[in-house]
């Protein structure tokens, strides 16, 4: 049985995959938690071969967790399951070590197929994006823009566009506030702002795009 770890900060979104997996003959849920610190909590504690995720959480985003899996638990393989634009975020998801992308809108049918995908040492993209990736066409603006990111400016972009502010960056991400202030300038020089609220806005739009 491949033992799976759900991790979303939506009870409903919790409760309905723990219904969906429950009569399954090959994977059986182990844990369901509501944050990126629970999720380390409980692998240190319990056996989990994937993990099936969110990004977006209050306490250490999806991708800064991603680093941390990578760094400290090699073995286990990680899904995000998000309703985020998967041209914008799955590129980095996967540069950061998630070994899958879903978006919520899928049918239960393909995440299963995902997990055991996975499983087996594959990573799971779209169809589409797959084929843009293999053969180098667009995704889109916002896409395009994304990919020229590196992982560790996409994470302070997205804490950025949450309202975190420079301390809190560097806390959650483990950096100095300087480094912080490092990435913000990078940012604004590839999205062509001058201010904070133009980078966040403007990073808004490319997602929409």
């Amino acid at each position: 049985m491949i033992k799976l770890l759900i991790a979303d900060n939506h009870p409903i979104t919790r409760k309905g995959l723990e219904v969906l997996f429950s009569a399954s003959s090959n994977i059986k849920i182990v844990g369901s938690v509501d944050d990126g610190e629970a999720i380390l909590d409980f692998v240190k504690k319990n056996p989990v071969d994937i993990i099936l995720t969110e990004t977006d959480f209050p306490k250490l985003n999806g991708l800064t967790v991603l680093r941390y899996l990578k760094n400290d638990f090699p073995d286990i393989k990680t899904i995000i399951l998000s309703s985020q634009p998967e041209e914008v975020y799955a590129i980095n998801a996967v540069k950061a070590g998630a070994a899958g992308y879903i978006n919520k809108s899928e049918n239960v049918i393909t995440i299963n197929e995902a997990i055991l995908k996975v499983h087996e040492g594959g990573i799971h993209l779209s169809n589409d994006l797959t084929q843009q990736l293999a053969f180098g066409t667009r995704v889109n603006k916002g896409g395009n823009f994304y990919k020229k990111l590196s992982t560790r400016e996409a994470e302070v972009l997205k804490l950025l566009t949450i309202g975190r502010k420079n301390k809190e960056i560097s806390k959650e991400l483990d950096i100095n506030e300087k480094t912080v202030s490092t990435y913000k300038a990078r940012l604004m020089r590839k999205l062509k702002v001058t201010n904070l609220v133009d980078l966040v806005n403007q990073a808004k739009l490319s997602q929409q795009v």
